[in-house]
């Protein structure tokens, strides 16, 4: 039996950091832990067509703030910023602070591994051949810079009787250097017949120096666009 860790708790203040970034004493740390996973939850079903990467919550004194990566940023603004204005208020209720909301534009879901393991899920649940999901998926990543990737997905594939596992690799993807900059996601497929598992690991180059806030820093900076202003 190998003894499996994950990729992103493996490298935690090495070259990432957490997605809740805040300090907390005694009975508040459960109930703000507890906000953190009702706001992430709420914001995942309220807008599944965002293709919505990650949530990052911080909380400065009184202030929550909240910042959603996606890939359609336009679909959580809405008509003249009405969309995100109705969003802020339905997470202000789930809160005691003060909620700030940014979205950041994420320009290659292509290399997003949250975004590439939900995209396969899709594809396996409109019955498209898992084979050429993933082959898709793998080719789209390589060519928009990622340096390798790795798909797994497990489950009754097409329809079998005998659930199974099948990968596909292509490049280099080196999960015991800690310095390597792994993007790491898990999706489901919830198709007639059962529950499919996908995962997903995506190279993208390693991280020189110990910065736990560098794959955050490489991530703005491939935003031309930046940081939409807090509403």
């Amino acid at each position: 039996m190998g003894q499996k860790s994950n990729p992103i708790g493996m490298r935690l203040q090495i070259n990432r950091t957490w997605d809740s970034r805040w300090y907390a004493d005694g009975a508040d740390y459960g109930r703000l832990l507890l906000e953190d996973l009702k706001i992430r939850k709420h914001i995942m079903k309220a807008i599944p067509q965002a293709a919505i990467s990650k949530v990052v919550i911080e909380r400065p004194a009184k202030l929550c703030r909240i910042s959603v990566y996606a890939a359609r940023p336009g679909v959580i603004i809405g008509k003249k910023g009405a969309d995100i204005e109705k969003l802020r208020r339905a997470l202000g209720k789930m809160t005691s602070s003060e909620v700030s909301l940014n979205i950041v534009e994420i320009r290659k879901p292509e290399i997003d591994s949250k975004l590439v393991a939900q995209g396969v899920a899709d594809q396996l649940e409109r019955r498209i051949a898992f084979r050429r999901a993933m082959k898709r998926a793998v080719q789209s990543a390589l060519r928009l810079g990622a340096e390798g990737i790795r798909i797994t997905c497990a489950g009754r594939l097409g329809g079998a009787e005998i659930a199974r596992t099948e990968w596909y690799r292509e490049g280099r993807v080196p999960l015991h250097t800690l310095r390597a900059n792994v993007d790491y996601a898990e999706a489901e497929a919830h198709t007639a017949y059962g529950v499919c598992g996908i995962k997903v690991w995506i190279f993208k180059g390693e991280i020189l120096g110990h910065d736990p806030l560098a794959q955050d820093r490489l991530m703005m900076e491939a935003q031309t666009s930046g940081v939409r202003p807090a509403r």
